[in-house]
């Protein structure tokens, strides 16, 4: 039962529907994957999981910075939230 930490993304229950109306539960899993992406505020690799989504978000977006800033925090996991802190921190630094 895997969970994108930045979206928040898990599975979901659907029902598989016959021709003849005969509903049957399934669950949908989504596209989670371990990945290492470059945060150019910390200037290192942050590993995660992350839904597919997600990443072609974080590209449209510009990155992955100011996409994990302008998420929801109430969506994030903890690890996640952290890395957000520690850009936060990073970046208030940078401008003083």
């Amino acid at each position: 039962m895997s969970k994108c930490e930045i979206t928040g993304k898990g599975p979901v229950v659907k029902n598989l529907v016959s021709h003849s109306n005969i509903k049957t539960k399934s669950t949908a899993q989504p596209n989670v994957q371990k990945k290492r992406i470059f945060s150019r505020v910390l200037n290192s690799m942050v590993r995660l999981q992350i839904a597919t989504s997600a990443i072609r978000d974080m590209e449209h977006v510009g990155g992955f910075d100011s996409y994990i800033l302008n998420s929801d925090d109430a969506k994030m996991s903890k690890r996640a939230l952290a890395v957000k802190a520690r850009i936060r921190k990073k970046m208030s630094t940078v401008k003083k």
